[in-house]
C-alpha cells in the first residue's frame, strides 16, 4: 500500500504542475516556439533542449515537441542522440535521486514489507517498467523514481531505460526533421521498440549473470 501511496503523491507532484501552468508551458513551447527559443541561444542551442529535457522531471515541459524541435535543428541523427541522451538523463536523475535515499531512507518511507516487495517486482519486472514507461505521459518521471526508492540495480535500470530513451528520441527528431504532420502510426509502430531491446538485453544480462556465477576451472 505504502508504494502505491507513495507512486500517488509523486503523480500530484508532476500533473498539479501541468493543470496550474501547463497551457503557459505548451504555448511556450510549441513547434515553431520550441525551435526560436533554442535557436536564440546559438551554438549551444543543443545544450539548452538536453537542459530543458531533464527540467522536464520538474516542470510541465512538452519534451517530444523539444524532441522534434531538436530534429528539426540537428537533423534525425544528432537531434535523435540528443534527444535520446536528454530523455536519458532525466531518468538517471530521477532514479539517482531516489536510490541516494539508501535503503534506510526507502524503508522509513515505505515499511520494510512493502520495500521488499517493491524490491522483488523491480528485480523481476523493473526492466520491463522502466523501459515501457517512457513512452507514457507522466510514468516516466515517476517509474524512475519508483526504480530508485525501491532498489532496483544500476545495471539493469540504465539498460532498461536506454531501451526506452533512444528510440524516443530518435522517433521525434525524425517527425520534426521530416515534419510528418500526422506521425501517429510511426508512433505507435516505433513505441513497440523499448520492450523488444528490452527482451533482447535482457537476454545478454542473464548470459552475463551466469557466466559471472560460473565456478573457475582449475
Amino acid at each position: 500500500m505504502r508504494n502505491w501511496l507513495v507512486f500517488g503523491v509523486l503523480a500530484i507532484f508532476i500533473i498539479v504542475p501541468f493543470i496550474i501552468w501547463g497551457d503557459w508551458f505548451t504555448q511556450m513551447f510549441s513547434e515553431s516556439g520550441s525551435v526560436e527559443i533554442l535557436e536564440s541561444f546559438g551554438t549551444w542551442a543543443w545544450l539548452v533542449a538536453i537542459l530543458l529535457l531533464i527540467g522536464d522531471l520538474f516542470l510541465p515541459l512538452p519534451a517530444t515537441v523539444i524532441m522534434a524541435a531538436m530534429g528539426y535543428l540537428y537533423g534525425p541523427l544528432w537531434g535523435g542522440l540528443l534527444s535520446a541522451l536528454g530523455s536519458f538523463l532525466s531518468g538517471l536523475l530521477a532514479f539517482g535521486l531516489s536510490r541516494s535515499l539508501g535503503r534506510k531512507g526507502a524503508r522509513w518511507i515505505l515499511g520494510e514489507k512493502d520495500l521488499e516487495k517493491g524490491e522483488r517486482t523491480f528485480r523481476k519486472n523493473g526492466g520491463w517498467i522502466v523501459a515501457i514507461s517512457r513512452w507514457l505521459p507522466v510514468l516516466p518521471e515517476i517509474v524512475a523514481c519508483m526504480a530508485g526508492l525501491n532498489r532496483m540495480g544500476w545495471r539493469p535500470f540504465l539498460i532498461a531505460l536506454a531501451c526506452g530513451s533512444i528510440p524516443l528520441g530518435f522517433v521525434f527528431a525524425y517527425i520534426g526533421y521530416t515534419g510528418i504532420e500526422h506521425p501517429l502510426l510511426a508512433i505507435i509502430i516505433s513505441a513497440g521498440l523499448p520492450p523488444v531491446l528490452w527482451l533482447i538485453a535482457r537476454h545478454f544480462l542473464r548470459r552475463l549473470q551466469q557466466e559471472a556465477e560460473l565456478p573457475d576451472t582449475p
